[in-house]
């Protein structure tokens, strides 16, 4: 199989470096894979929101589950009443939502790949140790942001409820599809996004930025902070949405800042100058702890006739400073 020569990986140097000219190449061969992958997963979405697939429901099923869960009573019902649609009210907005859907579900059906891409693109500039942690901590905000995604999901239900009846029954919503979509992923990715806050709390306290005492001081006040960054964040400015995405953000926090607290109290045990009291001397910094330090030994007295001029040009000795005063 011929495979283009902008897809094909260019040929590094034995010492493991590469030029300005072939990290650009490799830059643009990892793109055009990451956006090869997302196209295709868009295509997938774009089939998938229509019709089921692998024995699934529809993608547009899934999607709007939490609309349908709504008693008939709250939303506008059109021709069989047994069936659960949106509106639409231009002739285009079926296209347009259809696309934004699939380049949607695209990205995330192609997370694998760009994602691979972009961590062996970064992973030759990184050492062993960096790599390490640069995987855990990958890792861990991926699982966190689908943690967030999914409890957006299951609170949209409660969300939409309130907002479709706060009028006690006055009128009646006749929700478009681009609304309840735009609701749906807005509201799935401010919680995935965060659910990202604590990760960044404990990645800010691992290069010392944000040591444990600090956020034992500030507590409060930054758990105040989630709440309000809660109520003006959510979409909907709904009491359920608030109150899930501030309440689940504390129990993050807390979390991290226990991990802060393990991590802080490990560093102060492990360090050389552990257990020695204010006015006690610390280990060598050169030497190491518990290297043993040869004694620095006594200067040896210089004659007063060294101090002057030996080429014997000038005075010598005390008469040297005798001239002068």
């Amino acid at each position: 199989m011929h495979v283009p020569r902008w897809l094909r990986p260019r040929q590094g140097n034995p010492d493991g470096t590469m030029t300005l000219l072939e990290h650009i190449h490799e830059l643009r061969r990892r793109l055009m894979i990451g956006v090869i992958a997302v196209v295709v997963g868009t295509i997938i979405g774009v089939v998938w929101y229509q019709y089921r697939i692998f024995g699934l429901p529809s993608l547009g099923q899934l999607l709007t589950e939490p609309y349908c869960r709504l008693p008939p009573s709250a939303r506008l019902t059109l021709g069989n009443p047994n069936q659960c649609q949106l509106v639409a009210f231009a002739p285009f907005e079926q296209l347009a939502l259809l696309i934004k859907v699939g380049v949607a579900a695209g990205v995330v059906l192609a997370s694998p790949v760009w994602l691979s891409q972009l961590w062996g693109f970064i992973t030759p500039g990184l050492h062993a140790h960096e790599r390490k942690f640069a995987r855990v901590f990958i890792g861990t905000g991926t699982v966190l942001f689908l943690a967030g995604a999914v409890l957006a999901y299951l609170v949209l239900t409660q969300a939409l409820y309130f907002l479709v009846t706060v009028g006690g029954g006055i009128q009646i919503t006749a929700l478009r599809g681009e609304d309840y979509f735009s609701l749906l992923i807005t509201l799935l990715t401010i919680f995935g996004v965060s659910f990202e806050l604590p990760l960044l709390m404990v990645m800010l306290n691992r290069v010392g930025i944000f040591p444990y005492a600090k956020i034992k001081a500030w507590r409060r006040g930054l758990i105040f902070a989630i709440f309000v960054f809660a109520a003006v964040a959510t979409p909907g400015q709904d009491p359920f949405s608030m109150l899930a995405l501030g309440l689940s953000l504390t129990v993050l926090f807390e979390f991290a800042a226990q991990i802060c607290r393990v991590h802080d109290k490990r560093l102060v045990r492990n360090s050389p100058w552990a257990g020695l009291a204010d006015d006690e001397a610390g280990p060598s910094p050169v030497a190491g702890p518990g290297a043993t330090i040869e004694p620095v030994p006594a200067p040896t007295p210089v004659a007063p006739s060294a101090l002057g001029n030996t080429n014997g040009s000038g005075p010598t000795g005390p008469e040297r400073y005798d001239d002068v005063t």
